[in-house]
């Protein structure tokens, strides 16, 4: 006999606390003991880009303060809904790199693979909120054109899971997936584009480590951390484990205002970074997607909190700042 009990322990804890994510602004509200009036405003916003946030990142952000900076990632707000010129739906150009359903193919020797859309905190800078996903993204019956498409160009030695979330797949359509890409003689590497191992570090399991020691491709794994407080006890014990498994670990900031936008506090993101065995990447100027103005740091105050950060720490625990443009065949270094 099939009992509640019995699908429950069938489900990993991960699967259930994605299930289980925080969707309405009250219960956020609620849970941070924040002031109800911030409500109409979140609940107006959330409308066009739900809220979306796992009970255990919410669990890092301090109570009654509504500028943690945890809390200003994922809340909505008003300010989304000024329309700011320069500010549009696709600033990096995703649709016009689209090859066949589900590829973005933008730079020489990768290509990216778009394989949901799903996502297991919604960041309201995201560049790809307004997406069509259902138009353009990969899924199981759609996979094949993909993988013809990646086969049949022995230029590209890179393939990078994006979407959405890849993580946020099950093993079992995570697994498949990999063993097509596996297949494919002229692929190096994979690369996960994920956030899953800072906002719900207990997908890290051993499911996914098992996928992983399963395949003969090399992974690089860019996690997206911003803020040295993402980095918990759990977060840490996630990426150790994927360290110890072989995996390249590489982070990926964005530069927001009132979230990271101080040298101190990207400085303690390197050092929280490098003692997980991750290896600070790049560090995004924000992409102009329409309704992420508020989060806006200018170049000109982005160079010199760089110049505090190659003043303070050793070049290895420096990211690179960088703007991606649209058409461009590579990020832009900044400074």
């Amino acid at each position: 006999m099939i009992t509640a009990k019995t699908i429950l322990r069938r489900v990993p804890s991960w699967q259930w606390e994605l299930a289980h994510t925080i969707r309405d602004p009250a219960e956020l509200l609620r849970e941070l003991e924040l002031d109800p009036a911030l409500l109409p405003a979140a609940r107006t916003a959330a409308r066009s880009f739900p809220l979306r946030a796992p009970l255990s990142f919410v669990a890092r952000m301090r109570k009654g303060d509504s500028n943690d900076p945890l809390l200003r990632q994922i809340l909505p707000q008003a300010s989304e809904l000024e329309l700011t010129p320069g500010f549009i739906s696709d600033p990096v150009g995703d649709r016009a790199a689209q090859v066949v359903p589900g590829v973005l193919h933008k730079y020489q020797g990768r290509a990216l693979l778009m394989v949901t859309g799903a996502c297991a905190v919604h960041c309201r800078y995201c560049f790809r909120h307004e997406f069509p996903y259902t138009e353009i993204r990969a899924g199981a019956d759609l996979w094949q054109p993909a993988l013809d498409y990646l086969a049949g160009d022995a230029s590209i030695r890179e393939v990078i899971l994006s979407g959405g979330d890849p993580l946020t797949l099950s093993d079992r359509r995570l697994g498949a997936l990999l063993k097509e890409l596996d297949r494919i003689p002229h692929l190096k590497r994979l690369r996960f584009h994920s956030r899953l191992p800072v906002a719900l570090p207990a997908r890290v399991d051993d499911g996914l480590l098992k996928l992983l020691a399963q395949i003969r491709l090399p992974s690089v794994l860019v996690i997206h951390a911003n803020h040295p407080q993402e980095i918990d006890d759990s977060v840490r014990a996630a990426l150790m484990q994927l360290a110890m498994a072989g995996v390249t670990l590489l982070n990926q900031s964005v530069l927001l205002h009132g979230v990271n936008d101080a040298a101190a506090t990207l400085i303690d993101l390197s050092e929280a970074l490098f003692a997980a065995r991750v290896m600070p990447y790049y560090l995004h100027l924000l992409d102009r997607v329409r309704g992420a103005a508020h989060f806006e740091v200018n170049e000109a105050n982005a160079s010199a909190i760089m110049k505090k950060l190659r003043q303070r720490l050793p070049g290895y625990l420096v990211p690179r700042l960088v703007r991606e443009q649209s058409g461009q065949l590579a990020k832009t270094p900044v400074w």
